[in-house]
């Protein structure tokens, strides 16, 4: 961070992970550090999803009191916020100019799908507000990039990779479920998912569902594996990126 003035307003958690305050050095576990503590929240929240964290678990998988903890976090709040920019933190997201802007606009939201992905708990995390901390607003500065030279208004900018991030999130939690689904152990669920298609034949009618059923007989529920809606999530990027592309011509 650049500047003189290093009073941000934000809480104490947020300025250390930025850098811009110094780390605690009294009370006990001395050896204990922010970065060792989101780490380990991370580690629970892969191991046991975002239920299974709390600040005493957390504090159990690092060997602490969940006290010490609080030397650093005023709250569970500040924690899960800290893990969502710790987990982008852990993915590669170097600047990649190679492209049009299609291209690398297109990369960025499967970038951002692998994220979600790798670390699902992050979708069951409320958004609270604008991205603030260092590692999303790495991930935001190279979205924002990616549209660099396409003649784009900052606040379109902007606006078109909100819109594209808003996708691949819906996407994500939507395709993360309907995996789970197919994966679960639950009797009904098992019964359902792999023979949609079917039961769908048996419990409509051509005349009452002809939209549906022109579906089914097209063959999109025939697949016996599930490949995790690849070709949907194609369709619905190639479509929001088309949106945009038409903004570019026009404001050309």
């Amino acid at each position: 961070m650049s500047g003189d003035d290093t009073e941000t307003g934000l809480p104490a958690s947020f300025e250390l992970a930025w850098g811009v305050r110094d780390r605690p050095t009294k009370g006990p576990k001395r050896g204990l550090s922010l970065e060792q503590i989101i780490e380990a929240a991370i580690d629970v929240a892969n191991a046991e999803g975002i239920g299974g964290v709390s600040m005493g678990r957390v504090a159990r998988e690092l060997g602490a009191s969940a006290m010490s903890l609080y030397r650093y976090l005023a709250s569970k709040e500040e924690l899960l916020a800290l893990m969502i920019d710790g987990a982008f933190g852990q993915l590669d997201v170097a600047e990649d100019g190679e492209g049009s802007w299609r291209v690398r606009l297109e990369r960025w939201a499967e970038f951002e799908l692998s994220a979600y992905r790798r670390f699902p708990w992050v979708l069951r995390i409320p958004v609270t507000g604008a991205p603030i901390m260092p590692h999303q607003l790495r991930f935001l500065e190279r979205g924002l990039r990616t549209l660099g030279g396409t003649g784009l208004a900052e606040q379109d900018k902007l606006s078109a990779v909100l819109l594209v991030t808003s996708f691949t999130r819906s996407f994500a939690m939507l395709s993360g479920d309907i995996t789970a689904a197919f994966e679960s152990d639950d009797p009904t669920t098992a019964r359902v998912m792999p023979r949609y298609g079917e039961l769908i034949r048996k419990l409509t009618t051509r005349a009452e569902y002809p939209a549906l059923h022109a579906v089914i007989d097209a063959g999109t529920f025939d697949d016996e594996e599930f490949d995790g809606l690849e070709h949907d999530f194609r369709f619905g990027l190639e479509r929001v990126l088309d949106g945009i592309e038409a903004l570019i011509n026009r404001r050309a």
